[in-house]
């Protein structure tokens, strides 16, 4: 067996706390920064603490190991943030409770009700960028939760409802409606300025509201769809100065054709393709239809598009870490997927779950579903419960067997109330940090969701 180094005598560190003396090394005492107690208890020659020891020990785990011990459940969640701001390690103590190494899916439970002001129920979410705070549109408002989820801050919009919020950099918001034009930039550390507003120049000159944001680390885009609803485009800004870079996905509206009417309405961006994945859909006499489209913004050239006519989605997300796209059929309310490494496949989708269950009706199954991935999972909302999906991999270890391009196989777990319980309909799935996020139809809260095996539940 290999034995750690023993530390010389000179770089030992005792520490008393309350009574209880603590062993550790100035290196560690140091990672704390400059400004923290702890870096000051590396140098002094007297170090006393009267404080409680059993909080320092959760602390000083922190800085060792880089998050939470399992025995930081029996404290109260304010007593570590009061503690961690007295030795100046607060940024540590968020890092350990929103890393998403922490998230773990299939025991997670129901911590918390966020209860917000007034009548209006969240249209739209957005998790901070840090922290595993989140943001909630509800009716002309944005109201703000920190990552403690303790402080909370509401600010008044233009808006009469926001059906887009997108945090773009702490503090700093992107919001639209499809009822109002331009895309605001709003400063939540100036109590809800806008900074600009962003438009859409459209053909006809007419104004323009936004259908969707989405965001990459060095670009902001904007699905904008003009006022007469006769054109649609996605607009790309410099992330850092919000100067228009390009356009891409312009669609100009000529007699009857229907594909051109429908704008998009999700965006995501797929870090390890390089590409911005654009959706929308459209409810006609004859049915739904829809598009889900693969942009190069930098060649603006489209390298792959699904046109959905049977069957169409209802939500669609897509995984990176899965090399998916994942949807949920309008007309079943079944999960299908399609892998990002057979792009350009004549009939890309494979179900997800029993062949035999399988069935098309009018009865739209999967009205009002949604599906998103986070991690290695994927999450769809079946009426007031979720679905979870996780892949199995088989034959090879590890991830290796996703080289070979074959029908993959996916288990599925339930959690949540079941479809007929009761409980409101889902109608917003988010997730940052540790945390999932979930609304509820006609519910002026948010839900919170955390697994109590890893760490405090706020």
């Amino acid at each position: 067996m290999n034995f750690p180094t023993i530390p010389h005598e000179s770089n030992v560190v005792s520490i008393n706390v309350g009574g209880r003396i603590f062993q550790t090394t100035k290196q560690t005492l140091t990672l704390a920064g400059t400004n923290s107690l702890f870096s000051q208890l590396a140098t002094e020659s007297t170090r006393f603490v009267d404080r409680d020891p059993d909080l320092f020990s959760v602390l000083l785990y922190i800085l060792r190991a880089g998050n939470l011990p399992s025995r930081s459940r029996a404290f109260d969640i304010r007593d570590l943030i009061n503690e961690s701001r007295y030795y100046g390690i607060e940024s540590f103590l968020i890092d350990s409770l929103s890393n998403s190494s922490q998230f773990e899916p299939f025991d997670l439970r129901k911590s918390r009700i966020l209860q917000l002001n007034g009548r209006d129920s969240p249209s739209t979410i957005s998790p901070t960028t840090i922290g595993g705070g989140i943001h909630v549109a509800h009716g002309s408002k944005i109201t703000s939760f920190d990552w403690s989820l303790r402080q909370k801050s509401t600010v008044l919009t233009n808006f009469s409802a926001v059906d887009s919020l997108l945090e773009i950099s702490p503090g700093v918001l992107a919001a639209g409606a499809t009822d109002f034009p331009g895309l605001q930039i709003i400063d939540l550390q100036n109590d809800g300025f806008v900074r600009t507003t962003l438009n859409w120049e459209n053909v006809t000159r007419s104004s323009s509201t936004v259908q969707a944001i989405g965001s990459s680390s060095e670009f902001l885009f904007t699905s904008f769809e003009s006022s007469r609803r006769n054109s649609n485009s996605i607009m790309v800004y410099d992330l850092s100065s919000l100067l228009p870079v390009s356009e891409i996905d312009h669609c100009e509206i000529y007699g009857s054709d229907i594909d051109s009417a429908i704008p998009s309405t999700k965006l995501r961006w797929i870090q390890s393709y390089n590409l911005l994945m654009v959706s929308g859909s459209h409810t006609s006499p004859s049915g739904v239809n829809g598009h889900i489209r693969f942009w190069d913004v930098r060649s603006r050239n489209m390298v792959w598009e699904i046109k959905e006519t049977q069957d169409c989605f209802s939500d669609v997300t897509v995984s990176d870490n899965l090399s998916a796209v994942f949807k949920v059929g309008v007309s079943s309310g079944e999960v299908f997927y399609t892998d990002l490494r057979s792009l350009g496949a004549t009939d890309p989708w494979f179900f997800l779950g029993e062949e035999k269950k399988r069935s098309l009706n009018e009865r739209r199954e999967g009205f009002g579903c949604k599906i998103e991935s986070y991690g290695n999972h994927v999450f769809c909302s079946k009426g007031s419960g979720i679905e979870l999906w996780s892949e199995v991999i088989t034959g090879l270890v590890g991830n290796a067997s996703r080289d070979v391009l074959e029908e993959r196989v996916f288990r599925k777990n339930s959690f949540g109330k079941l479809a007929d319980s009761g409980e409101n309909k889902i109608t917003g799935l988010v997730f940052g940090g540790n945390r999932m996020f979930v609304t509820r139809k006609d519910q002026q809260s948010i839900e919170v969701w955390q697994s109590p095996s890893r760490g405090i539940l706020m």
